[in-house]
């Protein structure tokens, strides 16, 4: 299996991280990363831009858009951008390819594969509402990270894993985590 992640400069990079962490133990990752990842993920965590390189089985700068993963002709199994500022959804939504990642989120889309966009914005206004139901109308799963209490989580990571958890699900993948069990 073979899927793209990638990460774009809203708060939350540590979903994206865990979610290719998870995702190589069983398929090749190909990354992309923002330049404003890059800022956001040495605020807000201690990874380096170099180990997620490392841990990718390709990477990719977000300026390389002649990339092969730029192109329909290259099979997928899904994408999922972790996480997603509001400024790289309504690119998405309006057609505007202009980097690696729309591009590759474009094609995807276009393709019928699986488009996961782990929006990071709060609150909403309505140009945001307006943007995230379009893209649900275009085929994307619009999957705002919002922690499951039921689960009863100690610690940020086990909100992490959670999440990371049902997102690799909707990629088809079989997992096992805590779910929903009202008794």
């Amino acid at each position: 299996m073979k899927f793209i992640v990638a990460l774009t400069g809203a708060s939350g990079q540590i979903y994206g991280i865990r979610l290719i962490e998870e995702l190589r133990k069983t398929a090749e990752v190909y990354v992309i990363v923002s330049e404003k990842a890059k800022i956001t993920l040495e605020v807000e965590t201690d990874y380096s831009v170099e180990y997620i390189r490392k841990i990718s089985h390709k990477f990719y700068e977000e300026s390389e858009i002649a990339a092969p993963i730029s192109s329909g002709s290259f099979r997928h199994d899904g994408m999922v951008i972790a996480p997603c500022s509001i400024k790289t959804a309504s690119s998405i939504a309006y057609g505007i390819a202009d980097n690696l990642i729309t591009r590759a989120a474009d094609v995807t889309l276009k393709e019928r594969r699986r488009l996961i966009l782990l929006v990071r914005e709060t609150p909403l206004h309505l140009g945001h509402l307006k943007t995230l139901c379009r893209l649900a109308e275009m085929g994307a799963i619009v999957m705002p990270p919002v922690p499951a209490f039921y689960t009863k989580p100690e610690t940020v990571d086990d909100i992490v894993n959670h999440t990371v958890a049902r997102v690799m699900e909707l990629l088809g993948l079989e997992v096992d985590y805590k779910r929903w069990n009202s008794l």
